[in-house]
């Protein structure tokens, strides 16, 4: 009898493990069966809908654009000539200030007791002289003690006028017309020359930089005028006058060009903003021009999905310019060609597709 129950043991012990795997299998497949059935499975054969345009010559005027950005006419951190306390800064960052406004005042208590102690020996020295000249005509003194007594107060009215400097040192003036762009100090603070107290920026004129290719840099000539845009005020363009052709390359390879352009009157052009520099030509050709949103592939290898007897090929082509969203195709593509240009979705090299 113990026989017979450690056999029917020893196979329940292997057939429920078995079934229990069964179990796990079968609801494992059940499982991926329901996921497979929600996953959309997508059919390379299947047509994909693309908008498309038939591509025409059209007229190409040389045009040109080079970004670059503005930069102030002048800019320069204000600083002390003089050491001494801070007593009051009378301007704060983003404050206008015209040329010679007052924006600082440094303590001078000191230098003025000074001055106060000079001017009462310049009064004794005066007197001096006065009575010595007298005795001098009279030859009661000899005439040395009156040179000597000239001498003091021509001294003394040198160190008058030092301490008179030194005091109008102590009252920091703006340098030229423009905004306070940075406040870096505070009152009760000390200043010692060269220590920046404010900068102080002039936007009222803005010198604009582009960095041109040396293949293109003849089209820019000194003192000739030319368009020029800010992209934050697309609407409003400026006339810069080239002021300057640099003579050394950057490290890309490229020059800068630089130009002044007067600000609009309520100074909408701000330090850093970017723009653009328009050179445009009266001479015409007929070329091909294509949407930028058509374009794919990299800067260096530009492609675009061409349509040829209902499937979507990549092509290759190269771009001499770019204006606005749209770009000038010298090579790569023919007139009567079919690009897409919107529908990009699955779509692939040799893709069936549907023009709409």
């Amino acid at each position: 009898m113990n026989t017979k129950s450690s056999i029917v043991k020893k196979a329940l012990y292997i057939i429920i493990p078995l079934v229990l795997i069964a179990i796990a299998v079968i609801k494992l497949k059940s499982n991926k069966d329901v996921t497979q059935s929600k996953v959309y499975q997508y059919d390379k054969e299947e047509a994909i809908n693309v908008q498309a345009d038939t591509l025409q010559l059209e007229n190409v005027n040389a045009e040109f654009s080079y970004s670059g950005t503005f930069e102030p006419n002048k800019e320069t951190k204000i600083s002390a000539e003089l050491q001494g306390k801070i007593n009051n800064i009378l301007v704060d960052a983003g404050s206008v200030v015209s040329k010679g406004q007052t924006l600082i005042q440094l303590d001078n208590s000191l230098l003025k007791l000074q001055l106060q102690t000079i001017e009462v020996q310049i009064e004794g020295l005066e007197a001096d002289v006065n009575r010595y000249t007298i005795l001098s005509k009279a030859d009661a003194i000899q005439g040395v003690q009156l040179e000597k007594a000239v001498l003091g107060l021509k001294s003394a009215k040198v160190q008058k006028a030092t301490l008179l400097e030194q005091i109008n040192k102590t009252t920091i003036k703006a340098p030229f017309s423009g905004v306070i762009t940075a406040k870096l100090s505070e009152e009760g603070a000390f200043a010692a020359p060269g220590v920046p107290l404010l900068q102080i920026t002039d936007i009222t004129n803005l010198k604009f930089t582009v960095n041109v290719p040396e293949n293109e840099l003849s089209k820019f000539k000194l003192n000739q005028n030319y368009l020029i845009s800010a992209d934050a005020y697309s609407e409003i363009s400026f006339s810069g006058k080239a002021t300057m052709i640099g003579s050394k390359a950057n490290i890309g390879s490229s020059f800068p060009v630089q130009f002044m352009v007067n600000n609009t009157s309520d100074l909408k052009i701000k330090s850093g903003m970017f723009g653009k520099v328009l050179l445009k030509s009266e001479t015409y050709r007929k070329g091909i021009i294509i949407p930028s949103s058509a374009i794919q592939g990299t800067e260096n290898q530009p492609q675009v999905y061409i349509v040829k007897n209902g499937k979507a090929f990549l092509q290759n082509i190269t771009i001499s310019n770019k204006i606005q969203n749209k770009a000038v195709v010298p090579s790569g593509l023919n007139e009567g060609d079919v690009i897409v240009t919107n529908g990009f979705i699955n779509l692939f090299d040799g893709a069936n597709v549907i023009v709409k």
